[in-house]
């Protein structure tokens, strides 16, 4: 079978990244497809899908350089703000929307209340070191958490919040991960083009007493973010 040979240059030009380093500009697209004897179409191609791996990443009027590597947070029941910070980043969090709406059939099966009561919802995007990598939506019952509104700093931890404030205590959680493609309005707030490959991560927590908590919409750059779990026998 044969490969195509932007594949091919892909290869080689990883070796190119890991030589120069992270943070290095690579060198113009035309100098590097010169160099390796292809037309600019084919070095093109190859430099897009580095960059859609998070090998690279493209800085508008600057040029091509080497990324960082990705950010990894664990599949488990922890603060976003603790598994960032453990791995030495800064996050933060920007407010997108706080307010309550109607659950719909599958929120209210999610978090066991009547179809049409009241929830929170809060939609923050993520991130790390200044930048955007991912954007949150939560949903909690108001009925549960008639105060949350009051207590919670919205740019704060809400794992931190639930737990220090209003006395929740995690005991267990189901989650989905799914590649997915951004909306534009999802890839415009997080800085990215709608042909970047996003993951989606569909979560429900429950509580000690196997109560619900929240239902979680996350979705994640997947040139900037890879997920680990823990697998046992």
């Amino acid at each position: 079978m044969s490969v195509p040979l932007h594949f091919v240059v892909k290869t080689r030009l990883i070796e190119v990244v890991e030589r120069l380093g992270e943070g290095a500009a690579l060198p113009p697209e035309r100098v590097l497809a010169k160099e390796f004897g292809v037309s600019r179409w084919t070095m093109r191609q190859a430099i897009r899908e580095l960059i859609a791996d998070g090998r690279l990443r493209a800085r508008q009027g600057q040029g091509t350089f080497v990324a960082t590597p990705k950010l990894v947070q664990p599949l488990a029941l922890v603060s976003y703000t603790e598994a960032l910070r453990a791995q030495g980043h800064t996050p933060s969090r920007e407010l997108v929307v706080f307010d309550e709406i109607a659950a719909d059939v599958v929120l209210a099966g999610q978090l066991k209340v009547g179809e049409g009561e009241p929830v929170h919802r809060l939609e923050r995007v993520l991130l790390a070191d200044g930048q955007p990598i991912g954007l949150e939506t939560t949903y909690l019952s108001t009925k549960r958490f008639p105060t949350l509104r009051e207590v919670l700093q919205p740019t704060g931890s809400l794992y931190r919040c639930l737990t220090d404030e209003l006395g929740v205590r995690f005991g267990e959680g189901e989650e989905l991960v799914e590649t997915v493609i951004a909306t534009p309005r999802e890839a415009e707030l997080l800085k990215a083009t709608q042909s970047l490959p996003m993951l989606l991560l569909h979560r429900t927590s429950r509580d000690t007493d196997g109560e619900p908590i929240e239902a979680v919409r996350s979705l994640f750059r997947g040139d900037r973010v890879g997920f680990r779990a823990t697998l046992r026998p």
